[in-house]
């Protein structure tokens, strides 16, 4: 993929990308041993670019960002006749992605979530992946990086022999991690959201019709409605008013230059 299938919803540029071709680039990546850096964005993860000029830069610097919500394939459709089908779901990329590297023998390292979401995660992708190998697992610290322990996480990934990192922290500090890490490591990284938990059986996964119908944040907010409010409440009727507004020409929503500037802080 090139840099012109990346198209401007709110400022983010995210990719115009199906499965089959996100999946290509990041078993490439691994093929070549070379950094690459993925994310999939709903509704929420476009936000927080569009509220922080920062980080919006640093997401525009992703060499891919899929359109894991619906609505944001639908704002492609709307805004730049992409012409997509589907989304690029998180949890679901996941899937197609390490089908590939179990059939091509490369390994992969798990980074983050909880000690016990990764203890039920590790059988459940080994069930469904007989030949995957997973090369190592670290849990979140759930605490800022300390001087130099980024170094030494990018020490320990590398040393355990795995050609892709899935990182699971949440929404945005995933993507910081994964931005911050890519220029220390020879391999992809893709923020995967609520993949780990999803595919451990933590969280259940709403009917196809509702995820058809971009109706999973409503899902969500019922399965946790104090986490989870402010978040859809909040930023779904911001994401449409300025999603209508673009498409009108009322906001030019200028996308940010990407970044190379290493954050001072990141969760790890």
């Amino acid at each position: 993929m090139t840099v012109q299938r990346k198209r401007n919803v709110l400022g983010v540029l995210v990719d115009a990308t199906d499965y089959a071709e996100a999946t290509e680039q990041v078993v490439a990546a691994a093929q070549e041993r070379r950094p690459l850096a993925l994310t999939a964005l709903a509704v929420h993860g476009v936000m927080t670019g569009v509220l922080d000029p920062a980080h919006n830069a640093r997401l525009n610097s992703f060499d891919v960002v899929t359109p894991d919500g619906q609505p944001v394939r639908w704002a492609l459709n709307l805004l730049h006749h992409a012409g997509l089908t589907d989304r690029v779901y998180g949890p679901t990329l996941t899937l197609h992605v390490l089908s590939r590297f179990a059939d091509e023998g490369l390994p992969v390292y798990l980074y983050g979530s909880t000690e016990e979401t990764l203890s039920r995660l590790i059988p459940a992708l080994e069930r469904m992946f007989p030949a995957l190998k997973i090369a190592g697992v670290e849990p979140s610290k759930f605490r800022p990086v300390q001087p130099g322990e980024d170094v030494d996480i990018a020490d320990r990934i590398r040393a355990s022999g795995a050609r892709l990192v899935l990182v699971g922290l949440g929404c945005p500090r995933q993507e910081v991690f994964t931005y911050a890490m890519r220029p220390l490591l020879d391999m992809p990284l893709m923020a995967v959201g609520a993949a780990f938990d999803y595919h451990a059986g933590l969280l259940r996964k709403p009917p196809s019709w509702m995820q058809r119908a971009g109706l999973e944040w409503f899902w969500r907010l019922g399965l946790e409605p104090k986490r989870l409010w402010r978040r859809y409440v909040i930023l779904n009727p911001a994401f449409l008013g300025r999603l209508f507004a673009q498409k009108l020409g009322l906001w030019q929503a200028a996308p940010p230059a990407p970044t190379s500037e290493r954050p001072a802080s990141f969760a790890v």
